[in-house]
């Protein structure tokens, strides 16, 4: 093995990472699967973008108001025991979901309160899964952790949907529900079988941990400051996925073609990964987060024009553009939540990068704002309007903000 590849999978040498790494698969492909089915059977039963806005704001809203406890949480209780109720509770409401898909008495409605079931849950798995993989390995490899994590899920991103597709084409949308179930069941399966030293706070109330948090975050300048633009980014520059079957029918691209879309998003952030191996120890890894995200913006505008070009020349560009978005956003958010991880203490990690994780939660949230504009002037100006608002704020924290321009990734340890 290569020191290229050994310094990118070094994460991979410690077993018990290992085991939660494969493990990982089989809850973070339901997932994709399960983000890609709702919003299939939210449009099909209501044909209304708005409503793909609401499954936006109910797969978001409740994770992150639950998160900004459920990391103070993660700090303070058995991370081991989290995820096991976690991956048990969404096990049994994908298996309700199949129910009432398969029996024909699922509505747009019930789908999204589902949603919003599973988004309470994911406010305290969330960040106590970024809790718990820091204790599986050692500091040096931290790099390698968040970019083989990530590629758990760019990978299922890229598989899951085509799959699903498939299913939603061939079969009905009961099979991809009931395969979600499955998968949570198999992660609590893999959970049962780690141990690992699990330090704690103890004394103070939850919310004097939550505030403590805060104030960790508010005193750190870096902190703030990439946390800013990871929320922005995520805001605005990814809720077009939440308008993705809207574009499937733009683009004349039916069941399959919208597996196909989310897949090349998929395939994008993979390689996004495997670049990011490349500027471990570069001394321009501010600059090129900054870039990054910047580019995400642009190829946003780009996916939007591309919808209006002739349909044999649309929906191969439009592969191109979304798997562009993905790749370089993928850059950006390793190379960000490496930062973060590698400067924030062992006894806040659980709040934190909570915090962090409330940016997956704003993906949907921002489709919601989208979906509800798109509505008024249909879904390639509304993620444009989107696109223009993140390159404003790139553009401000780039001039403004020499702190994120000056992180020098061959001083960070």
């Amino acid at each position: 093995m290569s020191a290229i590849a050994q310094g990118r999978l070094a994460a991979l040498a410690h077993p018990q990472y290992r085991r939660y790494w494969l493990g990982s698969f089989a809850s973070v492909g339901a997932t994709q699967l399960m983000i890609m089915g709702q919003g299939w059977v939210v449009y099909e039963l209501s044909g209304s973008p708005l409503m793909l806005g609401y499954l936006g704001a109910a797969a978001s809203i409740p994770t992150i108001v639950v998160t900004l406890f459920g990391g103070a949480l993660a700090d303070r209780m058995n991370k081991r025991l989290i995820i096991l109720i976690t991956s048990l509770i969404v096990a049994i409401a994908m298996f309700f979901l199949t129910w009432s898909v398969a029996a024909g008495v699922a509505t747009a409605w019930s789908v999204i309160a589902i949603a919003a079931v599973v988004s309470v849950v994911s406010g305290l798995d969330w960040p106590t899964r970024q809790a718990v993989f820091p204790l599986l390995i050692d500091r040096s490899d931290m790099l390698s952790a968040v970019a083989l994590n990530s590629i758990t899920w760019q990978s299922c991103r890229m598989v899951m949907p085509v799959a699903g597709g498939l299913v939603l084409a061939f079969t009905s949308s009961a099979w991809l529900f009931a395969a979600c179930g499955v998968g949570f069941l198999a992660m609590f399966v893999v959970m049962l079988t780690l141990r690992f030293e699990d330090p704690r706070i103890t004394g103070g109330s939850t919310l004097d941990s939550v505030l403590e948090g805060f104030r960790f975050i508010v005193q750190t300048r870096l902190f703030v400051v990439l946390l800013t633009l990871t929320y922005v980014s995520m805001f605005l520059g990814n809720s077009y996925m939440q308008l993705m079957p809207a574009f499937s029918r733009i683009l004349e691209a039916g069941e399959a073609g919208y597996g196909i879309l989310i897949s090349a998003t998929g395939l994008g952030s993979v390689l996004g990964t495997v670049i990011v191996g490349s500027v471990q120890g570069s001394r321009h890894f501010g600059a090129i987060m900054l870039a990054s995200t910047g580019l995400t913006g642009v190829m946003v505008l780009v996916f939007a024009a591309v919808t209006n070009l002739p349909p044999d020349f649309a929906f191969p560009a439009a592969l191109f553009a979304v798997g562009a978005i993905a790749l370089f956003n993928s850059v950006y958010m390793i190379m960000s939540m490496t930062v973060l991880q590698l400067e924030v203490p062992d006894e806040l990690r659980g709040r934190v990068m909570g915090l962090h994780g409330i940016t997956y939660s704003l993906m949907p949230l921002g489709g919601l704002a989208v979906g509800a504009l798109a509505a008024l002037t249909g879904a390639p100006i509304a993620i444009s309007v989107a696109a223009a608002g993140l390159l404003a704020v790139v553009v401000w924290l780039g001039i403004r903000e020499p702190a994120i321009r000056g992180i020098d990734g061959a001083t960070m340890r």
